[in-house]
């Protein structure tokens, strides 16, 4: 798979891509069972088409009756898009404003009850699998918490959006949901944003859903008429054998109307693309100065908002770089079509199916593992950290634990740097943060991950947990062993419990984060955990001076 892709063999991917041929990326009669009922995504432009008129008559009847706010209830696929657009296209007046949630943090939960009226808010619960712990969890709270409000009337500020026969779909109708919107079987989490898990939350803040589908289609028309694939086929294949040349690192260098957009790229490449030792990392949010720009394992697509200077110095660089020639948001369907067809591309040059997302589930497991645990012997086990502070605790695994020992790491800033030294040729850090992401907590994580890559020249990422599991997760676990993993928890004050579960938010954070740490450490990851208490925002600025 590593010669290189020339016009012809483009065009012989994107035939069979067309007709949804589900050998493209494996022999493998399991990868393509999955990649065969994984193409739906195709289909999007002209099939929700007809679903236009209804949602836009929803959004009419429930703004009549007096909601103004809308939450949705999500993880990964059925999330990042909606927080896009959100981000991206604004709220027209008299539309509804949209908050996302998911992040499992009790402080994140005790955010959006105070931030919401129980009269006005409609919540959308998304997942298409109908089990994600994560949503499940929210439902049960906030449905309990809008029934304080609302009496036996609670269902009519419910609305599920999932796949046929799910649990959620019976768990609706059990509860006198509003409505239950379901979703094309055939389109899996992450390739949803044209399908309904994008298009109500956009006809919601009045975005409209008819624009989003018509840019998208104008796309796929364009590809279609091109022998080759198009922008997409020709952007996913260069993607990919830069990638297999050693140049994995894919930093998203996007001005500021398409930064946004950047979360909901990291999640579809990293996840597609991160397995069987294979991967692209996205790079989104990090500042690009000139250690960035020399280094050889960087690739970089920019946006025609970049600032001038910068996008100079990336089209000069000798390395690959690509524009991204999306003008503005009103391009956000052709650019969410457009980056799925490239993606699907890179995959198959990489030789990986881009559709399943085995090291996600395995991470699922470890939670669920670490939770019975915790619940049966009625407390999470004790741990002895390898250093302790006031306000801190430090804790290492695989290759990282005997680093650290011999470095006499004794402070987080120490054991940073010993982390750090066991950096290779094309290694990137990734910072997993277990966080409530208020702005001050972002604004310091952002300053740790600028200090450490001005340190170290590393490539950075920053994921706020347990989000990015359903995102660059996968990769961290099943890509190649490239990454230095710095994961920071900590405690937030006071806990929520989830009602009918014998666990609350807090011990499920913990469980997530135990059995993310436990995975990595099995794979021989090298992985630290630095553990905070009191002002966090305090202890990160710390860190990152120090």
């Amino acid at each position: 798979m590593g010669a290189a892709w020339d016009s012809a063999r483009r065009g012989e991917f994107a035939a069979r891509l067309w007709r949804k041929d589900a050998t493209l990326w494996s022999t493998d009669s399991t990868h393509q069972k999955v990649a065969a009922n994984r193409l739906g995504w195709l289909d999007l432009p002209a099939g929700m088409r007809g679903e236009i008129t209804g949602l836009e008559a929803f959004v009419a009847e429930v703004r009549s009756e007096g909601f103004t706010h809308a939450v949705l209830l999500g993880m990964g696929g059925s999330s990042l898009a909606p927080e896009v657009m959100r981000r991206m296209l604004g709220v027209a007046p008299g539309f509804l404003e949209l908050t996302v949630l998911d992040n499992t943090s009790p402080a994140a939960v005790r955010a959006v009850s105070a931030a919401h009226d129980p009269r006005h808010t409609l919540f959308l619960v998304s997942s298409k699998s109908g089990g994600t712990i994560e949503v499940a969890s929210f439902e049960k709270h906030f449905f309990e918490w809008t029934r304080a409000a609302r009496g036996a009337d609670a269902g009519r500020a419910f609305v599920a959006i999932t796949d046929p026969g799910s649990p959620l779909a019976a768990r609706a109708a059990e509860r006198g949901y509003r409505r239950v919107f379901l979703n094309p079987p055939d389109v899996g989490g992450r390739y949803s944003a044209l399908s309904l898990f994008g298009l109500l939350p956009a006809a919601l803040i009045g975005a409209s859903p008819a624009a989003l589908i018509a840019s998208a289609a104008r796309e796929l028309d364009e590809a279609r008429r091109d022998t080759s694939g198009g922008a997409g086929v020709a952007f996913g294949v260069a993607v990919g054998e830069a990638a297999l040349a050693g140049q994995d690192k894919l930093t998203l260098a996007f001005g500021l109307r398409w930064a946004p957009f950047g979360a909901w790229v990291e999640q579809l490449v990293a996840e597609s693309t991160g397995k069987d030792g294979q991967g692209v990392v996205p790079v989104d949010g990090e500042a690009s100065g000139p250690a960035a720009l020399a280094r050889p394992d960087r690739a970089f697509v920019a946006t025609p908002d970049l600032d001038p200077a910068l996008g100079r110095s990336i089209a000069h660089r000798d390395g690959p770089a690509w524009l991204l020639d999306l003008e503005s948001p009103r391009d956000l369907g052709a650019a969410f079509l457009r980056w799925e067809i490239a993606t699907a591309a890179a995959a198959a040059v990489l030789g990986v199916d881009p559709f399943d997302e085995p090291n996600v589930s395995e991470a699922k497991h470890a939670t669920q593992a670490v939770l019975d645990r915790a619940l049966a012997e009625g407390r999470f086990p004790a741990e002895a950290p390898l250093a302790k502070g006031e306000g801190w605790s430090l804790y290492a695994a695989g290759p990282a634990e005997p680093a650290l020992r011999a470095a006499g790491a004794d402070d987080p800033a120490t054991a940073l740097a010993a982390l750090l030294s066991l950096a290779r040729p094309g290694d990137y850090l990734a910072l997993l943060a277990y966080l409530h992401a208020t702005p001050a907590v972002d604004e310091a994580l952002q300053r740790v991950r600028a200090a450490a890559g001005g340190r170290s020249g590393l490539a950075t990422t920053l994921g706020i947990g347990p989000r990015f599991l359903h995102s660059t997760g996968q990769l961290h676990k099943g890509g190649p062993d490239r990454g230095l993993f710095l994961q920071i928890t900590a405690d937030e004050g006071l806990d929520v419990p989830i009602p009918g579960e014998p666990y609350s938010f807090g011990m499920l954070r913990r469980a997530q984060a135990a059995g993310d740490y436990e995975v990595l450490a099995r794979r021989g990851r090298r992985v630290v955990r630095l553990h905070l208490e009191g002002d966090i925002p305090a202890a990160l600025a710390r860190l990152a001076g120090a």
